[in-house]
Protein backbone atom coordinates (compact mmCIF):
# COMPACT_ATOMS: atom_id res chain seq x y z
CA UNK A 1 0.00 0.00 0.00
CA UNK A 2 1.56 3.34 -1.29
CA UNK A 3 1.51 6.23 1.07
CA UNK A 4 0.75 8.91 -1.80
CA UNK A 5 3.82 10.43 -1.89
CA UNK A 6 3.87 9.94 -5.54
CA UNK A 7 0.79 11.55 -6.44
CA UNK A 8 1.02 14.07 -9.13
CA UNK A 9 4.34 13.32 -9.47
CA UNK A 10 6.49 13.09 -12.98
CA UNK A 11 8.71 9.95 -12.92
CA UNK A 12 11.38 9.42 -16.21
CA UNK A 13 11.66 5.97 -16.12
CA UNK A 14 14.44 4.66 -18.32
CA UNK A 15 15.06 1.62 -19.53
CA UNK A 16 18.12 -0.50 -20.06
CA UNK A 17 18.44 -3.84 -22.42
CA UNK A 18 18.60 -6.46 -20.02
CA UNK A 19 15.55 -9.63 -19.94
CA UNK A 20 14.32 -7.86 -16.84
CA UNK A 21 13.81 -4.92 -19.01
CA UNK A 22 9.80 -6.41 -19.62
CA UNK A 23 9.16 -5.72 -16.03
CA UNK A 24 9.36 -2.06 -17.25
CA UNK A 25 5.43 -2.60 -18.43
CA UNK A 26 4.28 -3.84 -14.99
CA UNK A 27 6.51 -1.32 -13.26
CA UNK A 28 4.92 1.64 -15.18
CA UNK A 29 1.23 0.49 -14.08
CA UNK A 30 2.23 0.05 -10.29
CA UNK A 31 3.74 4.00 -10.61
CA UNK A 32 0.48 4.60 -12.36
CA UNK A 33 -1.30 3.07 -9.51
CA UNK A 34 1.10 5.06 -6.82
CA UNK A 35 -0.64 8.03 -8.80
CA UNK A 36 2.66 9.15 -11.12
CA UNK A 37 2.95 10.29 -14.49
CA UNK A 38 4.92 7.95 -16.17
CA UNK A 39 7.54 8.87 -19.29
CA UNK A 40 10.00 6.80 -20.96
CA UNK A 41 13.38 6.68 -22.40
CA UNK A 42 14.87 3.25 -23.77
CA UNK A 43 18.24 2.20 -25.00
CA UNK A 44 18.77 0.30 -28.35
CA UNK A 45 19.65 -2.30 -26.09
CA UNK A 46 16.48 -2.37 -24.48
CA UNK A 47 13.79 -2.49 -27.85
CA UNK A 48 15.80 -5.77 -28.30
CA UNK A 49 13.60 -7.12 -25.18
CA UNK A 50 10.73 -4.66 -25.32
CA UNK A 51 8.91 -2.23 -28.12
CA UNK A 52 8.50 1.16 -27.48
CA UNK A 53 5.28 1.08 -29.00
CA UNK A 54 4.08 -1.22 -26.23
CA UNK A 55 5.37 1.33 -23.55
CA UNK A 56 3.72 3.94 -24.95
CA UNK A 57 0.60 2.45 -24.88
CA UNK A 58 0.74 1.45 -21.20
CA UNK A 59 2.53 5.00 -20.64
CA UNK A 60 -0.06 6.91 -22.62
CA UNK A 61 3.13 9.11 -23.76
CA UNK A 62 5.38 9.01 -26.52
CA UNK A 63 8.68 7.16 -25.49
CA UNK A 64 12.21 8.43 -26.39
CA UNK A 65 14.22 6.46 -27.85
CA UNK A 66 16.75 8.19 -30.48
CA UNK A 67 18.13 11.99 -29.80
CA UNK A 68 19.22 11.39 -33.27
CA UNK A 69 15.16 11.84 -34.48
CA UNK A 70 14.33 15.07 -35.54
CA UNK A 71 10.56 14.24 -34.62
CA UNK A 72 11.45 13.10 -31.24
CA UNK A 73 14.05 15.46 -30.23
CA UNK A 74 12.04 18.62 -31.23
CA UNK A 75 8.52 17.39 -29.32
CA UNK A 76 10.11 15.02 -26.28
CA UNK A 77 13.80 14.88 -26.14
CA UNK A 78 17.19 14.77 -24.64
CA UNK A 79 16.11 18.00 -22.68
CA UNK A 80 12.78 17.96 -22.72
CA UNK A 81 12.48 14.86 -20.88
CA UNK A 82 14.45 15.98 -18.02
CA UNK A 83 13.20 19.52 -17.66
CA UNK A 84 9.79 17.54 -17.18
CA UNK A 85 10.47 15.15 -14.75
CA UNK A 86 10.84 15.36 -10.81
CA UNK A 87 13.27 11.78 -11.00
CA UNK A 88 14.25 9.49 -12.81
CA UNK A 89 14.05 5.82 -12.08
CA UNK A 90 16.46 3.73 -14.18
CA UNK A 91 15.05 0.00 -14.70
CA UNK A 92 16.82 -2.37 -15.11
CA UNK A 93 20.02 -0.61 -14.74
CA UNK A 94 22.21 -3.13 -16.46
CA UNK A 95 25.98 -3.61 -16.13
CA UNK A 96 26.70 -1.49 -19.17
CA UNK A 97 24.43 0.76 -18.46
CA UNK A 98 25.30 1.91 -15.13
CA UNK A 99 29.04 2.49 -16.74
CA UNK A 100 28.20 4.76 -19.21
CA UNK A 101 26.13 6.51 -16.96
CA UNK A 102 29.53 6.76 -14.61
CA UNK A 103 31.49 7.82 -17.64
CA UNK A 104 28.88 10.57 -18.61
CA UNK A 105 28.08 9.08 -21.62
CA UNK A 106 25.74 10.41 -24.04
CA UNK A 107 25.56 7.82 -26.46
CA UNK A 108 21.87 6.97 -26.51
CA UNK A 109 18.13 8.32 -25.21
CA UNK A 110 18.59 7.21 -21.60
CA UNK A 111 22.41 8.69 -20.93
CA UNK A 112 21.28 11.72 -23.02
CA UNK A 113 18.72 12.75 -21.11
CA UNK A 114 20.54 12.12 -17.95
CA UNK A 115 23.48 14.29 -18.69
CA UNK A 116 20.95 17.31 -18.75
CA UNK A 117 19.38 15.96 -15.26
CA UNK A 118 20.37 17.17 -12.32
CA UNK A 119 17.91 15.75 -9.56
CA UNK A 120 17.53 12.68 -8.00
CA UNK A 121 18.00 9.27 -9.36
CA UNK A 122 17.11 6.48 -8.44
CA UNK A 123 19.20 2.51 -9.95
CA UNK A 124 17.62 -0.81 -9.72
CA UNK A 125 20.06 -2.58 -11.14
CA UNK A 126 19.68 -5.90 -12.49
CA UNK A 127 22.26 -8.46 -14.17
CA UNK A 128 24.20 -12.00 -13.91
CA UNK A 129 25.31 -12.10 -10.36
CA UNK A 130 29.04 -12.80 -11.53
CA UNK A 131 28.73 -9.21 -13.91
CA UNK A 132 27.29 -7.81 -10.59
CA UNK A 133 29.87 -8.75 -8.07
CA UNK A 134 32.32 -7.83 -10.89
CA UNK A 135 34.76 -5.74 -8.83
CA UNK A 136 34.67 -2.98 -12.24
CA UNK A 137 30.86 -3.27 -11.71
CA UNK A 138 30.58 -2.25 -7.87
CA UNK A 139 33.73 0.46 -8.27
CA UNK A 140 31.14 2.34 -11.27
CA UNK A 141 28.09 1.76 -8.19
CA UNK A 142 29.68 2.96 -5.53
CA UNK A 143 30.98 5.75 -7.46
CA UNK A 144 27.51 6.77 -8.60
CA UNK A 145 26.15 6.56 -5.25
CA UNK A 146 28.89 8.98 -3.44
CA UNK A 147 26.95 11.49 -5.84
CA UNK A 148 23.83 11.98 -2.97
CA UNK A 149 21.88 12.19 -6.33
CA UNK A 150 22.02 8.83 -6.58
CA UNK A 151 19.85 5.94 -4.65
CA UNK A 152 19.94 2.39 -5.31
CA UNK A 153 17.30 -0.45 -4.89
CA UNK A 154 18.49 -4.16 -5.08
CA UNK A 155 19.08 -5.93 -7.04
CA UNK A 156 17.46 -9.33 -4.96
CA UNK A 157 18.72 -12.37 -5.12
CA UNK A 158 17.15 -16.12 -6.27
CA UNK A 159 16.79 -17.61 -9.40
CA UNK A 160 18.06 -15.90 -12.60
CA UNK A 161 16.66 -15.84 -16.10
CA UNK A 162 19.64 -18.08 -17.13
CA UNK A 163 19.60 -20.31 -14.72
CA UNK A 164 22.01 -19.30 -11.81
CA UNK A 165 20.87 -18.28 -8.59
CA UNK A 166 22.09 -15.50 -6.41
CA UNK A 167 21.84 -11.71 -6.73
CA UNK A 168 21.10 -9.78 -9.61
CA UNK A 169 17.31 -9.98 -9.82
CA UNK A 170 15.78 -6.44 -10.81
CA UNK A 171 13.90 -5.46 -7.35
CA UNK A 172 10.60 -6.64 -6.57
CA UNK A 173 8.50 -3.56 -8.20
CA UNK A 174 6.58 -2.86 -4.54
CA UNK A 175 10.21 -2.43 -3.16
CA UNK A 176 11.04 0.26 -6.10
CA UNK A 177 7.37 1.99 -5.97
CA UNK A 178 8.65 2.54 -2.25
CA UNK A 179 12.14 3.63 -3.11
CA UNK A 180 10.78 6.30 -5.52
CA UNK A 181 8.42 7.32 -2.94
CA UNK A 182 11.21 8.10 -0.67
CA UNK A 183 13.05 9.53 -3.03
CA UNK A 184 10.24 11.71 -3.80
CA UNK A 185 10.43 12.59 -0.36
CA UNK A 186 13.98 13.23 0.57
CA UNK A 187 14.37 16.84 -1.26
CA UNK A 188 16.29 19.84 -0.53
CA UNK A 189 12.64 20.68 0.84
CA UNK A 190 11.72 17.95 2.83
CA UNK A 191 9.70 18.87 5.83
CA UNK A 192 9.63 22.20 4.68
CA UNK A 193 6.28 24.71 5.15
CA UNK A 194 5.79 26.56 2.09
CA UNK A 195 3.39 29.26 1.44
CA UNK A 196 2.56 30.75 -1.92
CA UNK A 197 0.41 33.42 -3.25
CA UNK A 198 0.05 33.01 -7.25
CA UNK A 199 -2.06 34.29 -9.82
CA UNK A 200 -4.21 37.61 -10.76
CA UNK A 201 -6.56 39.31 -7.94
CA UNK A 202 -10.32 40.75 -9.09
CA UNK A 203 -11.06 43.98 -7.73
CA UNK A 204 -14.50 44.01 -8.55
CA UNK A 205 -16.98 47.50 -8.80
CA UNK A 206 -20.01 45.47 -9.08
CA UNK A 207 -21.26 42.10 -9.54
CA UNK A 208 -19.80 41.59 -13.59
CA UNK A 209 -17.09 44.33 -13.52
CA UNK A 210 -13.87 44.24 -11.94
CA UNK A 211 -9.96 45.90 -12.06
CA UNK A 212 -7.33 43.00 -12.71
CA UNK A 213 -4.44 42.05 -14.53
CA UNK A 214 -2.73 39.74 -17.03
CA UNK A 215 -1.60 36.98 -14.57
CA UNK A 216 -2.20 33.73 -15.81
CA UNK A 217 -0.98 31.72 -12.10
CA UNK A 218 1.37 29.55 -14.30
CA UNK A 219 4.53 30.95 -12.94
CA UNK A 220 2.95 30.63 -9.18
CA UNK A 221 1.60 27.05 -10.07
CA UNK A 222 4.97 25.59 -11.49
CA UNK A 223 6.93 27.06 -8.47
CA UNK A 224 4.19 25.42 -6.25
CA UNK A 225 4.83 22.11 -7.85
CA UNK A 226 8.22 22.33 -7.78
CA UNK A 227 8.26 22.96 -4.25
CA UNK A 228 5.83 20.03 -3.49
CA UNK A 229 8.83 17.92 -5.83
CA UNK A 230 11.38 19.16 -3.81
CA UNK A 231 9.50 17.57 -0.56
CA UNK A 232 7.59 20.27 0.75
CA UNK A 233 4.67 20.40 2.00
CA UNK A 234 2.89 23.11 0.20
CA UNK A 235 0.23 25.36 0.46
CA UNK A 236 -0.85 28.07 -2.19
CA UNK A 237 -3.19 30.80 -2.40
CA UNK A 238 -4.68 31.57 -5.43
CA UNK A 239 -6.30 33.63 -7.89
CA UNK A 240 -8.85 33.36 -10.17
CA UNK A 241 -7.11 31.44 -12.94
CA UNK A 242 -7.79 28.81 -15.62
CA UNK A 243 -4.31 27.35 -15.55
CA UNK A 244 -5.05 23.20 -14.01
CA UNK A 245 -3.41 22.41 -10.60
CA UNK A 246 -1.09 19.96 -10.04
CA UNK A 247 -1.75 17.05 -7.63
CA UNK A 248 -0.31 17.48 -4.07
CA UNK A 249 -1.21 21.02 -3.49
CA UNK A 250 -3.33 22.50 -0.21
CA UNK A 251 -5.33 25.23 -2.48
CA UNK A 252 -6.74 28.03 -1.35
CA UNK A 253 -9.00 29.69 -3.78
CA UNK A 254 -9.68 33.39 -3.57
CA UNK A 255 -10.73 36.01 -5.55
CA UNK A 256 -9.68 39.97 -4.42
CA UNK A 257 -6.79 41.33 -2.66
CA UNK A 258 -8.83 41.43 0.22
CA UNK A 259 -9.58 37.86 0.34
CA UNK A 260 -5.69 36.70 -0.75
CA UNK A 261 -4.67 38.97 2.59
CA UNK A 262 -6.83 37.61 5.17
CA UNK A 263 -6.05 33.77 3.73
CA UNK A 264 -2.06 34.79 3.85
CA UNK A 265 -2.26 36.10 7.44
CA UNK A 266 -4.66 33.30 8.64
CA UNK A 267 -1.87 30.32 7.70
CA UNK A 268 1.70 32.73 7.97
CA UNK A 269 2.36 31.34 11.40
CA UNK A 270 3.16 27.66 9.97
CA UNK A 271 5.18 28.56 7.60
CA UNK A 272 9.08 28.84 7.07
CA UNK A 273 8.98 29.56 3.70
CA UNK A 274 6.64 32.59 2.24
CA UNK A 275 6.87 33.38 -2.00
CA UNK A 276 5.33 35.63 -2.73
CA UNK A 277 4.15 35.22 -7.26
CA UNK A 278 1.03 36.65 -7.21
CA UNK A 279 0.49 39.96 -8.80
CA UNK A 280 -1.99 41.40 -6.64
CA UNK A 281 -3.82 44.37 -7.50
CA UNK A 282 -2.59 47.39 -5.95
CA UNK A 283 -6.17 49.61 -5.89
CA UNK A 284 -9.63 48.68 -5.49
CA UNK A 285 -12.55 50.61 -5.72
CA UNK A 286 -13.72 52.51 -2.83
CA UNK A 287 -17.15 51.40 -2.95
CA UNK A 288 -18.66 47.85 -4.96
CA UNK A 289 -22.31 48.38 -6.06
CA UNK A 290 -24.18 45.22 -5.26
CA UNK A 291 -26.36 45.61 -8.37
CA UNK A 292 -24.86 45.62 -11.99
CA UNK A 293 -24.06 49.28 -12.90
CA UNK A 294 -26.16 50.15 -16.10
CA UNK A 295 -23.99 52.73 -18.53
CA UNK A 296 -26.10 55.48 -18.66
CA UNK A 297 -26.34 55.41 -14.74
CA UNK A 298 -22.47 55.12 -14.72
CA UNK A 299 -20.01 57.50 -12.72
CA UNK A 300 -17.49 59.47 -15.22
CA UNK A 301 -15.02 58.57 -12.74
CA UNK A 302 -14.13 55.64 -9.96
CA UNK A 303 -12.28 56.58 -6.73
CA UNK A 304 -9.60 53.86 -5.59
CA UNK A 305 -7.94 53.30 -2.32
CA UNK A 306 -4.97 51.04 -1.90
CA UNK A 307 -5.28 47.14 -1.20
CA UNK A 308 -3.35 45.34 1.59
CA UNK A 309 0.37 44.85 1.10
CA UNK A 310 -0.09 41.54 1.78
CA UNK A 311 4.68 41.05 1.06
CA UNK A 312 5.18 43.54 3.39
CA UNK A 313 2.94 42.78 6.22
CA UNK A 314 4.03 39.20 5.98
CA UNK A 315 7.77 39.86 5.80
CA UNK A 316 7.96 41.95 8.95
CA UNK A 317 5.79 39.17 10.75
CA UNK A 318 8.14 36.45 9.32
CA UNK A 319 11.76 38.40 9.72
CA UNK A 320 14.06 36.13 11.34
CA UNK A 321 12.44 32.94 11.17
CA UNK A 322 11.10 32.07 7.63
CA UNK A 323 12.34 32.88 4.08
CA UNK A 324 10.83 36.01 2.26
CA UNK A 325 11.13 35.73 -1.32
CA UNK A 326 8.92 38.11 -3.33
CA UNK A 327 8.39 38.81 -6.75
CA UNK A 328 8.82 42.53 -8.93
CA UNK A 329 7.09 42.45 -12.33
CA UNK A 330 7.72 46.07 -14.03
CA UNK A 331 7.61 47.64 -17.37
CA UNK A 332 10.69 49.20 -16.79
CA UNK A 333 13.99 50.19 -14.96
CA UNK A 334 13.57 46.21 -14.11
CA UNK A 335 16.53 45.55 -12.10
CA UNK A 336 16.72 48.97 -10.05
CA UNK A 337 12.75 48.82 -9.02
CA UNK A 338 13.26 45.17 -7.92
CA UNK A 339 16.31 46.20 -5.68
CA UNK A 340 13.82 49.15 -4.01
CA UNK A 341 11.13 46.77 -3.65
CA UNK A 342 14.12 44.17 -2.17
CA UNK A 343 15.43 46.57 0.27
CA UNK A 344 12.05 48.20 1.20
CA UNK A 345 10.12 44.98 2.09
CA UNK A 346 13.37 43.48 3.85
CA UNK A 347 13.11 40.28 1.76
CA UNK A 348 15.88 37.66 1.17
CA UNK A 349 15.40 37.29 -2.37
CA UNK A 350 13.72 38.95 -5.02
CA UNK A 351 12.91 37.84 -8.79
CA UNK A 352 12.82 40.56 -11.08
CA UNK A 353 10.70 40.34 -14.52
CA UNK A 354 8.99 41.70 -17.16
CA UNK A 355 5.39 42.19 -17.09
CA UNK A 356 5.11 41.06 -20.80
CA UNK A 357 5.85 37.15 -19.53
CA UNK A 358 2.76 37.38 -17.38
CA UNK A 359 0.63 35.23 -20.11
CA UNK A 360 3.87 33.55 -21.52
CA UNK A 361 4.77 29.90 -21.41
CA UNK A 362 9.01 30.79 -21.13
CA UNK A 363 10.49 33.68 -19.09
CA UNK A 364 13.79 35.23 -18.11
CA UNK A 365 14.43 36.34 -14.87
CA UNK A 366 17.08 37.88 -12.39
CA UNK A 367 17.44 36.69 -8.86
CA UNK A 368 18.58 39.65 -7.02
CA UNK A 369 19.48 38.56 -3.08
CA UNK A 370 19.62 40.91 0.08
CA UNK A 371 23.49 40.13 -0.10
CA UNK A 372 23.77 42.11 -3.02
CA UNK A 373 24.32 38.59 -5.45
CA UNK A 374 22.22 37.92 -8.48
CA UNK A 375 21.74 35.38 -11.03
CA UNK A 376 20.02 35.87 -14.20
CA UNK A 377 17.93 32.44 -15.16
CA UNK A 378 15.88 31.87 -18.35
CA UNK A 379 13.20 29.16 -19.67
CA UNK A 380 9.71 28.02 -20.16
CA UNK A 381 8.13 28.34 -16.60
CA UNK A 382 8.51 24.96 -15.18
CA UNK A 383 11.96 24.36 -15.82
CA UNK A 384 12.48 28.07 -14.57
CA UNK A 385 10.49 27.18 -11.40
CA UNK A 386 12.95 24.28 -10.58
CA UNK A 387 15.73 26.73 -11.40
CA UNK A 388 14.49 29.30 -8.38
CA UNK A 389 14.48 26.83 -6.18
CA UNK A 390 18.16 25.60 -6.96
CA UNK A 391 18.68 29.06 -6.39
CA UNK A 392 17.24 29.87 -3.21
CA UNK A 393 16.92 26.14 -1.39
CA UNK A 394 20.54 26.22 0.27
CA UNK A 395 19.29 29.12 2.12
Amino acid sequence: MTQGYLRGRRIALCVGGGIAAYKACDLTRELQRAGATVRIAMTPAAQQFVTALTLQSLSHHPVFTDPFDPNQDSNFGHLHLPRWADAFIIAPATADLIARIRAGMGNDAVTTALLAWKGPVLLAPAMNTAMWENPVTRDNVNALLADPRFRIVGPDSGPLADGDVGAGRLADLPKIVAAAEALATAGPLTGKRVLITAGPTREHLDPVRFISNPSSGKMGLALADAARARGAAVTVVLGPTAEKVPDGLDVVRVTSADEMYAAVMQRLGAAEVFLACAAVSDFKPETRAEQKVKKDAAPDSVKLVRTPDILAEASAKLAGRALVIGFAAESENVIANARKKLEAKQLDFIVANDTRAFEADSNAVTVLARDGRSVELKGDKRDLASQIWETVAPR
